[in-house]
């Protein structure tokens, strides 16, 4: 068996070139961004007694850093938006070398603001890295799933998420002041994403165009062949070449879709759903807000000010370290059970937090409870919403629609970051610990969605899925469901 998983040691080398450039970049610039806080706004002010010889007002400088923040999730937008157009022309493996080159753009910006005592140079610096994250994210998923076996592809399509973790952490521990997060060394810590893209414009040069796309889109079967013999190491590809030439044969002639098809067509509507609420709507579970929370929670503990970094990386660590675990659970427990059980956990979980968020006066050891029930949300959402969210896009559509549904999901969760990091603030002044409770009834809805309606599509080929998903697309009218395999794509 052992050997048997060996075979695919260039997939698993292919999920780490595309991890370094892709999601692990989304982590990195997440985290990064809290420990420069102090000294990026104390150069706001330099730059501004230079230019207008007067101090930067507070409130100025706090919105200039909330939007230096803020600016990625626009950026990645930009990025999630483009993610329809440019894998489709250029192919996956281009697109993501064009992509590199944004983000070493950017880390140059980074380095060089000091110097040129620009704060704008910052701002435009994390639109750019917001566009590398936006279109390397979606990018890095359709490879991965058009590369892997499908007894695989929920295992590698995964990684990404592990990645993400992966770089949460990393980007807490380089921040912190004994390595990076100093006055002197703020440029440099802002640029450090740019050695990831400099690592994947080189190794992915060695790699091969997605089989998939090669077959499906540009119909050219013999690189196609040739570059599923080099990953997988296999001669006997029969099945995999069957399942791609009846994916070719259902879209025959048809170009990729647009957003609007996805969005009108019948056919696709249940998988739009699920794409939706439970995997892009995956912000507003609550977990950014838990992470927002966790150190007043931690202050209220007792723990010194000085301390709190490390328990962050303690809060990042947990998160990877679950997300690896639910790597291994998926192609065994499936989909719909990790990520509906795992939405209703985080739901009863924080039901619980708020209570003893409200009674936290009433004993000395009731805050460290809350501690204790942070760390269990993190566990939850690691090993199933988080991982899930990530792996079943992969699952949902054909290869047509791939693209533009991969831009539907982008818009979903780059403006609901924006939104919840804008807004969310202002939501914790006004309802205080009672916040959880908007976040609870997304989780309830979540599950209850995920455990009655999305089929599971653990271990099915792309067209199986497909025709689970078109019992629901076509409930009033059964007899049409038998027509659509000849004619799939033209019922509305």
């Amino acid at each position: 068996m052992s050997s048997k998983k060996l075979q695919y040691w260039r997939l698993y080398l292919l999920s780490l070139v595309l991890g370094i450039g892709g999601s692990f970049q989304y982590g990195i610039q997440v985290s990064l961004i809290a420990s420069p806080a102090v000294h990026v706004q104390s150069f706001v002010n330099y730059t501004w007694m230079l230019r207008y010889d007067a101090p930067v007002d507070e409130s100025t400088n706090q919105l200039i850093w909330s939007f230096i923040v803020a600016v990625l999730s626009l950026g990645a937008w930009a990025g999630a938006i483009h993610s329809g157009s440019l894998p489709v022309t250029y192919g996956r493996k281009k697109a993501l070398l064009i992509n590199n080159v944004v983000a070493i753009v950017a880390a140059l910006l980074m380095v060089f603001s000091r110097m040129a005592k620009s704060f704008e140079m910052i701002l435009l610096g994390r639109f750019l890295y917001g566009y590398n994250v936006g279109l390397g994210l979606s990018v890095h998923l359709m490879y991965l799933g058009e590369s892997s076996p499908k007894k695989l592809r929920g295992f590698m399509t995964l990684t990404s998420s592990i990645f993400i973790g992966f770089g949460k952490v990393m980007g807490q521990i380089i921040g912190i002041k004994e390595i990076m997060g100093t006055e002197e060394m703020w440029p440099y810590l802002l640029a450090v994403s740019g050695i990831p893209a400099v690592l994947q414009f080189v190794t992915l040069l060695f790699f091969p165009e997605a089989p998939r796309y090669l077959y499906i889109d540009k119909g050219d079967t013999e690189g196609s062949k040739k570059a599923l013999e080099w990953l997988w190491q296999e001669d006997n590809l029969k099945m995999e070449m069957d399942d791609m030439q009846k994916e070719r044969e259902t879209t025959q002639g048809e170009k990729a879709k647009t957003v609007k098809d996805v969005l009108t067509s019948r056919c696709v509507r249940w998988q739009l759903l699920t794409l939706a609420i439970p995997c892009a709507g995956v912000q507003f579970c609550g977990i950014n807000a838990l992470y927002f929370y966790a150190f007043d929670i931690f202050r209220e503990s007792g723990v010194p000010e000085d301390q709190m970094h490390y328990l962050a990386i303690g809060i990042g660590a947990t998160e990877l370290i679950t997300i690896t675990l639910c790597s291994f659970l998926i192609d065994r427990a499936g989909r719909k059970k990790l990520m509906g059980y795992g939405y209703l956990l985080m739901g009863v979980t924080m039901c619980v937090l708020t209570i003893m968020l409200s009674i936290k006066d009433l004993n000395s050891w009731i805050p460290y409870v809350n501690i204790g029930l942070i760390f269990c949300v993190i566990c939850i959402y690691g090993l199933g919403p988080s991982g899930v969210s990530m792996a079943l896009p992969a699952d949902l559509f054909l290869q047509a629609w791939r693209p533009s549904a991969f831009v539907i999901s982008g818009t979903i969760n780059w403006l609901g970051m924006f939104l919840v990091g804008m807004l969310f603030g202002y939501v914790v002044e006004g309802l205080g610990q009672f916040c959880f409770l908007i976040f609870v009834a997304y989780s309830f809805f979540s599950s209850a969605f995920m455990l009655y309606f999305v089929p599971e599509t653990k271990g099915k080929t792309m067209v199986e899925i497909m025709e689970d998903f078109n019992k629901l697309n076509y409930k009033t009218r059964v007899a049409d469901v038998e027509e659509t395999d000849d004619d799939y794509a033209t019922k509305f």
